[in-house]
């Protein structure tokens, strides 16, 4: 018998609601823990619609997971590139920017790094974050600045990691914080737009010669 074609109707949700249901849960589940049908139903959906579309719950995840990281790593290579900004005003740009990105999204950082963990390799290899940051124009700026001793003799890769700890830390720990700060979610956001100013203090410090 052949195979039954899918009717798609002109006022199915698009393609780009699709994903954009996929990504909400996917940033709330992860890959092992979402269903197809989860998605579907997010998206006002049947399943045969849905795989008329994507074909297979990976190849949905791939495209999500992909964009997701090229969103989380873009900001970063734009600013890292800009030859016009002092290594100062990179790191300003830089949390300023990330902070408005994840409190728009907080679901963000955890689904990255848990996904990051399970397949390192792979998801790194398709930003070439390796290209971004140490083939940047702000790696070399750090590398003059601690030659003429104007910074402390640290590998970038500790500046990375406390910046981006700083930032991403407390989003991902954002239900105990608020819980254990007996705060409102407003009142965590607030804390956060705060750190846009604490943040490049903190670290400018630690980059200071004694």
């Amino acid at each position: 018998m052949a195979k039954k074609s899918i009717v798609v109707p002109k006022d199915i949700p698009s393609e780009e609601k699709i994903k954009n249901a996929a990504r909400r849960v996917f940033h709330k589940k992860g890959f092992v823990a979402t269903r197809t049908r989860d998605i579907a139903e997010e998206a006002g959906i049947n399943l045969a619609l849905l795989n008329y579309y994507f074909r297979s719950k990976k190849k949905l995840f791939d495209i999500i997971m992909l964009e997701s990281l090229q969103g989380f790593i873009g900001s970063m290579k734009d600013v890292f590139n800009n030859e016009t900004t002092s290594l100062e005003n990179k790191l300003e740009v830089l949390v300023n920017n990330y902070i408005n990105l994840l409190i728009e999204n907080p679901d963000i950082p955890l689904f990255i790094f848990s996904e990051v963990r399970t397949n390192p390799k792979e998801l790194v290899s398709k930003i070439d974050i390796k290209k971004h940051v140490f083939k940047s124009y702000f790696f070399k700026q750090f590398q003059s600045h601690v030659k003429e001793g104007k910074i402390a003799k640290i590998h970038p890769l500790h500046f990375m990691m406390n910046v981006v700890g700083m930032i991403v830390f407390p989003f991902i720990m954002s239900p105990g914080i608020i819980a254990v700060g007996d705060i409102k979610q407003s009142d965590f956001n607030n804390l956060m737009m705060q750190r846009k100013e604490l943040i490049p203090k903190w670290v400018n410090a630690i980059l200071k010669i004694k």
